[in-house]
């Protein structure tokens, strides 16, 4: 049996790919660019925790981790976050490692995701499939590995949006 992972698994595997990538770009920026070009500022003026960093190195910093995470994707099957939570970015017909066209066009396609207000991310949680925008356009799934065919009630992908929303109160 399949398990598809649910929203909330994939919100956290972001979170920590968004913290890795933030070091990681960090440290290369630091490397390369040492610390000129860079301002801090706060986002709203209201917290000197919450700021922005402005970098002229900034699109090559991002093509990095553009390339990355394709990489990542057809190598390892996930980013750091997906594989430390025991998920899998596979093409949805075959369950094998998906191509580098599908990889580009997964990336790209987060975009039309993130556009309607992010209702292609959020609707990972109401999808059978557990599929956003994204994955639907590049026709992939996250699977969680599994030991066992056995299936686990406390499966999040496999309860409905009502299930979920119960437990939440």
């Amino acid at each position: 049996m399949v398990h598809y992972a649910g929203f909330w698994r994939r919100v956290l595997a972001s979170l920590i790919d968004s913290l890795l990538f933030a070091l990681i770009a960090g440290f290369i920026h630091f490397m390369f660019f040492g610390n000129q070009n860079i301002q801090v500022l706060p986002v709203d003026g209201s917290s000197a925790l919450s700021f922005q960093f402005i970098s002229t190195s900034n699109l090559t910093e991002q093509i990095i981790i553009i390339l990355v995470t394709v990489f990542m994707w057809i190598k390892f099957l996930g980013t750091p976050g997906k594989i430390i939570l025991g998920c899998h970015v596979l093409d949805e017909k075959t369950r094998q490692a998906m191509s580098v066209g599908q990889a580009v066009l997964r990336y790209v396609s987060y975009f039309v995701s993130i556009l309607p207000m992010c209702l292609g991310i959020f609707w990972i949680a109401w999808d059978r499939k557990k599929q956003g925008f994204h994955d639907k356009i590049a026709g992939t799934v996250v699977v969680v590995e599994s030991s066992s065919d056995a299936p686990d009630k406390n499966d999040e992908s496999q309860k409905s949006l009502q299930q979920l929303m119960a437990e939440l109160r």
